[in-house]
């Protein structure tokens, strides 16, 4: 390994400790949009981040599927449960005084609008 790749990938490994761990999840409700409806071409599996989408923001929000099981993946046009997963810090400083219970949002990927969905419980 060169120099500078050592040099990278001691950077990289510098970066990962700083990683958020700490999460505050939400549970929702999530119906992603069939093809024909403007949505994905293919369904999605836990661990998904499409962005989180409300009040005129897009939040990264990885989404995980409490009832499935880890490879089995959502078909497009079904609604299924949905735990949401931001940063503890993002949560802090951000959600915990906009996302309420029975709000609804919408999931995106860039400018399209992917799937929507309600907050069930905080």
């Amino acid at each position: 390994m060169g120099r500078l790749e050592s040099q990278y990938l001691s950077q990289s490994i510098s970066r990962i400790k700083f990683l958020p761990v700490n999460f505050h999840e939400i549970k929702t409700e999530i119906r992603y949009l069939t093809t024909e409806e403007g949505g994905r071409n293919t369904g999605v599996y836990s661990g998904y981040r499409g962005q989180f989408y409300y009040d005129g923001y897009d939040y990264d929000g990885f989404q995980y599927f409490p009832e499935l099981q880890d490879n089995e993946m959502v078909e497009l046009g079904t609604t299924v449960k949905a735990l949401v997963r931001f940063p503890q810090e993002r949560w802090d400083e951000i959600h915990s005084n906009q996302i309420k219970v029975g709000m609804e949002f919408e999931i995106h990927e860039g400018a399209k609008v992917v799937g929507r969905g309600i907050v069930k419980s905080i």
